[in-house]
């Protein structure tokens, strides 16, 4: 197994240019770098640098291994400064926001493994354009929201987001529809859904829908809106009843209703990403937030 001094010696050789001027960036001796380095090169089985009157450089090997020690070293500070903060930390309240369809199934999760580290959260369920308002305001300490992959949330520049998870969409159809033999929709079996009624948000400008609209749009069809919900429950029931077509994301389908086909999109811009965004310093969100980060998707993976 890697020890992190050993990547310390090769980043400082790397940094330096040779083991004696390491050996005084790490504060250690000469011989305890070489020590490392040695116990790295038989680990791999190769040597990470070349030796030469002028200095030490790594080799083509050693680069690569540096470029993935540097992410581990990184994340070695990482959690150390983690678990330091999180231990001064005490009891802390943060203002979380999430959409609702997000809270049904996530929401208990969250607040579960959160309260276990003395984290205690004020929910706030909103739909996505209100969230991004409250961030932007600092009302909130942090938001869960989500944006198709080709659409940027208007968040202002001190507005740090975590990506945590890519949903993909699903077409949602009634169980007698004449398309429901399809398995997969690609473009065109997704466009000779043109004719079809819709169910869509009732939130304006959500992006999921707008990207609907603008895929029929460009082969010159408008997207037929019959119904208007949040609610996506109500929206498989409507399917079910054969009253319409819809998008449905993967997280809040693992149990339709009779009479409701999902079937999977092929064009990979059709998936939600589910993003936390908070207010951020220089430094990036605080330890709360981040902790909060790993709580949603820890949450997210007990659900796959």
């Amino acid at each position: 197994m890697i020890d992190l001094r050993q990547l310390q010696a090769l980043s400082a050789v790397s940094a330096e240019g040779s083991v004696a001027r390491a050996a005084i960036r790490l504060g250690w001796s000469q011989p305890t770098v070489d020590y490392h380095l040695r116990n790295l090169d038989r680990l791999v089985g190769t040597d990470l640098t070349e030796r030469s009157t002028r200095g030490s450089k790594l080799t083509t090997a050693g680069t690569l291994m540096l470029e993935r020690g540097e992410e581990i070293l990184g994340l070695a500070d990482r959690a150390l400064a983690d678990v330091r903060d999180l231990a001064q930390l005490g009891r802390t309240r943060l203002r979380f926001g999430t959409f609702p369809t997000a809270a049904a199934r996530l929401l208990p999760g969250i607040v579960s493994r959160v309260s276990e580290i003395g984290i205690e959260l004020d929910a706030i369920l909103e739909e996505v354009s209100p969230l991004v308002a409250r961030v932007n305001q600092h009302t909130l300490d942090a938001a869960l929201v989500y944006a198709a992959s080709d659409y940027r949330l208007p968040f202002r520049s001190e507005v740090h987001t975590t990506h945590l998870f890519t949903d993909p969409m699903l077409i949602a159809l009634p169980e007698a529809h004449s398309a429901a033999a399809t398995q997969r929709f690609d473009r065109a079996a997704l466009l000779a859904l043109a004719s079809e009624s819709w169910v869509v948000g009732s939130t304006p400008g959500d992006t999921l829908d707008e990207l609907v609209r603008e895929v029929f749009e460009a082969e010159g069809y408008k997207l037929d809106v019959a119904i208007r919900t949040d609610d996506y429950s109500v929206v498989l029931g409507l399917i079910a009843a054969g009253m319409a077509v819809g998008l449905v994301p993967s997280l809040v389908a693992a149990n339709p209703p009779d009479g409701v086909v999902l079937r999977p999109i092929e064009d990979p811009r059709f998936a939600r990403e589910l993003l936390l965004a908070a207010p951020a310093g220089p430094g990036g969100p605080s330890t709360a937030v981040r902790q909060l980060a790993e709580a949603v998707r820890r949450s997210i993976t007990a659900l796959e």
